[in-house]
């Protein structure tokens, strides 16, 4: 039997056969994909900030930002209460005061003590600084 001379198989090429048999994707291929979601979330954002307009013109609230009515949200109306005391509250005063569930209150309270805008004296007993 006469051996031939064989061809030989750089590593490159052997590299990018098994890429093509076993569907791995290039760095072109998710640089492709990247791009596509890129576009796919500006075109989301754009649309978010369109439904927004139009929710807002739905419920009116560009027609009492005019009037410079403002309806104070629920972390404004514990701040308040908790403000006008003089010695502090504690969570069943501030509950029993706005009728929260203990769920919300928690989450108000930790927002405002996070933005510093209530310091809690000890446990349980929040008061304005």
């Amino acid at each position: 039997m006469v051996k031939g001379k064989r061809k030989t198989v750089t590593f490159d090429a052997m590299v990018k056969f098994f890429m093509q048999h076993y569907d791995i994707p290039t760095k072109k291929d998710v640089d492709k994909i990247h791009a596509r979601l890129d576009r796919l979330e500006k075109l989301i954002r754009s649309n978010q900030t369109k439904s927004r307009r139009i929710a807002s013109d739905k419920t009116g609230a560009k027609s009492t930002a005019k009037r410079g009515k403002r309806t104070p949200t629920a972390s404004d109306r514990v701040f308040s209460i908790i403000k006008r005391s003089q010695n502090g509250l504690n969570i069943a005063d501030i509950k029993r005061k706005t009728d929260y569930d203990d769920k919300k209150l928690r989450n108000i309270l930790f927002r405002l003590h996070s933005l510093k805008r209530i310091k809690r004296v000890s446990r349980g007993i929040y008061t304005a600084p």
